[in-house]
């Protein structure tokens, strides 16, 4: 066997030291590193694989009348849209046809268009054409209370989105207080120990809250939107009511009735007397019962048949 010549011991002793004397120097700058690698990929966020639904879901039962007023508010913007129209208020066939019976004079076939045609404009020329032998007046004061209850109807239904802006907040609100029972209730019984379920009912008062805020907001700003289409519609339905009405010949029709409304109101001398049971003595003329003898005021006897 071969022994190995001292020149290779050496070179053998020389590589180890120098291995060991590289370990010694760069272990704790390797060590760094690792660590400094360990806390950026912990402090890296992790991507967030939740669906909708499953956000809907951690929001817990509150979600479902906040759903409710989501609902709600879609048909209520969609229908004060609609209703604020100018298409559908001042429908430009019905203002045309009107225009030229009115040229005709023929207001009896117009307030007939008028209620065959149903709209927020033929609405108050109906009322306008019935209360023409009236007067000028009249007729103005009828359809003035006949135009604001068009616009109180639109506002009434409007107004309901003014409700769901304030309401659903505190919806959401609700929905915050029982998250945080909970995500208090789960420290008082297990600590910190749990996180998954303190991380739900943290879930829960976040999502709650941003979901009342998420409808509120837009239900704010179509309320005072549609409102403000709501007033201009009204504005000009009254144009165009004065358009028409603006030469009206009251004069000459006045006394005249058109429509089918009845009339309650007694004319001015057609009215039954009523009858008091009283006549008159034959000869002082006061007033007494009939079958009264004597009469009370003179004395004279009364002969009744």
């Amino acid at each position: 066997m071969t022994k190995p010549t001292p020149h290779r011991k050496t070179s053998a002793t020389a590589l180890a030291l120098g291995l060991f004397t590289l370990c010694v120097l760069f272990a704790p700058a390797l060590a760094q590193a690792a660590d400094a690698a360990a806390e950026a990929a912990a402090a890296q966020p992790h991507e967030s694989t939740k669906t909708l639904w499953q956000i809907i879901v951690e929001g817990g039962w509150i979600m479902v009348p906040i759903a409710l007023c989501s609902v709600l508010t879609f048909y209520l913007v969609v229908d004060g849209i609609m209703r604020t129209a100018r298409k559908r208020a001042i429908p430009d066939a019905n203002v045309d046809a009107l225009k030229s019976l009115f040229r005709q004079g023929d207001y009896a076939n117009a307030y007939q268009y008028c209620k065959g045609n149903p709209s927020p404009i033929t609405n108050v020329i109906r009322v306008g054409l019935s209360m023409l032998g009236e007067g000028k007046e009249m007729t103005e004061t009828a359809m003035g209370e006949e135009l604001a209850k068009e616009n109180s109807k639109l506002q009434t239904r409007l107004s309901y989105l003014s409700v769901i802006g304030v309401c659903t907040p505190m919806i959401g609100l609700t929905g915050t207080v029982t998250g945080m029972m909970r995500a208090f209730s789960t420290l008082a019984t297990s600590g910190i120990g749990d996180p998954s379920r303190l991380s739900g009912a943290i879930g829960e008062v976040l999502v709650a809250t941003a979901s009342g805020l998420i409808i509120a907001i837009p239900a704010f700003g179509f309320f005072y939107y549609l409102r403000a289409r709501a007033a201009a519609m009204v504005h000009d339905i009254g144009d165009t009511v004065n358009l028409l009405f603006r030469k009206m010949p009251y004069d000459a029709l006045e006394g005249a009735h058109y429509g089918d409304e009845e009339i309650f109101a007694a004319i001015p001398g057609t009215a039954p007397a009523f009858d008091t049971g009283l006549v008159q003595c034959p000869s002082c003329g006061g007033e007494v019962a009939a079958g009264t003898s004597p009469c009370p005021h003179c004395g004279q006897a009364i002969a009744w048949e």
